[in-house]
Order: C-alpha cells, then structure tokens, then sequence
C-alpha cells in the first residue's frame, strides 16, 4: 500500500505539479556531465579538453582509498583547486568513498564534513552537491544532506532525470564505460522534452577500475558530438538556473524504487 501511495503522489506531481519548480524552461539538449572519484586522468586529461570545447562539469571528489602504491593515480587538492579555479564545479563524494547505505550517520556526516573543511580552507566553495559512492542509497543519508543544505545528489538508473517527477537529492544518470558507447549515444536523444541527460564518469582512462573505464578517444568522441549537435554542455549547480531546488523539495516525494528497479 505505501508503494501505491508513494507511486500515485509522484505521478500526481509529474502531471499536476507546481509550475513554479521550474525557474525557466528546460531547453532541448541539455546534457550535465559529471566526473567521480578524483582519478588524475581528470585533471591531466578531461579538464583541458572540457576548457577547449567550453563545456562546464561537476567534478565529486573524495580521498579514494587505493589498493596500488601508486597515489599519482588520484588528483592531489592542489590540482582539485586547480579544478575550482578553472570554473569548474567542485563536489561532495564523501572522505573515503563509503556506502551511505552502510554507516552509521555520525561516519557519514564526518565524511562530507572532511571534504567541505578541506574544500574551504583551499578556497573552494563549500560543495553543496552530492554523489551516492556506489549508487548507494538510503533515506536517512538524504535526510542528512538535506539538513546540511545540500540541493542535488546524483544517483544512477540510466535514465534521463525529469524535475517535476524526480527529487533533487535522487538525479538519475548514466554511468559511461568502454563498452557502452551506443547507451551513451541514445541516451542524448533522451535530452528533450523537459528532460536533462546526466552522465557519469570515472577515470578517463581509470587504469585502477576497468570497469568504469572511458578510454580517452571515446570520450573525445563525445565531446565533439556534443558540440557538433549544439548540445548545452553544463555542471550540477548551473542546474540552480532552471530548477527551484526548494520548491521541488516540497512537492516531490522521494521514490528510491525508482532507481533500484533500473
């Protein structure tokens, strides 16, 4: 019954819901792009040519615990600041890279306290975005992202993310690796209609995770079909021009069937 319930007041808010969510209208073509893990490739690689084709980007960072002694794998702060001052959005993926759904809260609030003192005492702002480690989810997590003030956190479910129907701290998204190009591709059709296409990415290329690796040709590939097609290219809190994060907070039930069935 409460999965009717919960299923019925999304709907009703997909088709009935408060015109005033939405500060202007959603353009076709509007694709976020956002970068985890703080893998090095993001900084040598990715960055630049995100500069060179003038496209905008949220990079969620974290202290990844790596298993090789190789620490040149990952960003160091001074190139994550680097980052910030490039225009580039800097973002909260916890200390350690924990499962929210697995700790306690006092651990997870730590985590995202560490990112956000380190992030201010470099001069960054303090990261008012969010990024599910794993796509781990939990009710309580987003009750305490929502207490801190933070306005998205970005899950996955390969799907494109709606702001009348999805909660701001439950954004879908597509997670890009080798061998899903053609996903990837169909899922920039999916950017119209009101709809906003998120993806996201890990190291490119991520020697550590092969799993979620995007090997640096495919990526470019990309960039150029987003600039030949007039894509609008943005990070997570240029999204703050279009969506009343507050006003959503209101009216949209948070659903994590949603992104589990996917």
């Amino acid at each position: 019954m409460k999965k009717i319930t919960i299923l019925f007041l999304s709907l009703f808010v997909c088709f009935f819901g408060n015109c005033q969510i939405l500060k202007k209208e959603i353009p076709d073509n509007l694709v976020v792009l956002t970068f985890d893990d703080a893998t090095a490739s993001q900084y040598s690689i990715v960055a630049p040519l995100l500069k060179q084709f003038g496209f905008g980007a949220t990079f969620f960072v974290c202290e990844f615990p790596t298993k090789s002694s190789d620490r040149l794998a990952y960003m160091n702060w001074e190139q994550i600041a680097e980052l910030n001052k490039m225009g580039f959005e800097i973002a909260n993926h916890t200390r350690t890279h924990i499962p929210v759904s697995k700790v306690a809260q006092a651990q997870f609030i730590e985590e995202l306290n560490y990112i956000e003192t380190k992030s201010d005492s470099l001069g960054i702002e303090k990261p008012t975005n969010f990024a599910y480690p794993g796509y781990s989810l939990s009710i309580p997590a987003m009750e305490i992202l929502l207490n801190k003030g933070y306005k998205f956190a970005r899950a996955g479910g390969s799907r494109a993310y709606d702001p009348l129907c999805d909660y701001p701290l439950l954004i879908p998204s597509w997670a890009t690796n080798a061998d899903n190009k053609e996903q990837i591709m169909a899922a920039f059709n999916e950017a119209q209609n009101g709809k906003i296409v998120v993806l996201t990415f890990h190291g490119v290329p991520d020697v550590e995770h092969p799993w979620v690796n995007t090997p640096p040709a495919l990526f470019k590939e990309y960039l150029h079909y987003l600039s030949a097609h007039n894509f609008k290219v943005i990070s997570l809190r240029d999204l703050y021009n279009y969506i009343n994060v507050n006003e959503a907070f209101k009216t949209i039930v948070p659903d994590l069937n949603k992104e589990l069935k996917n």
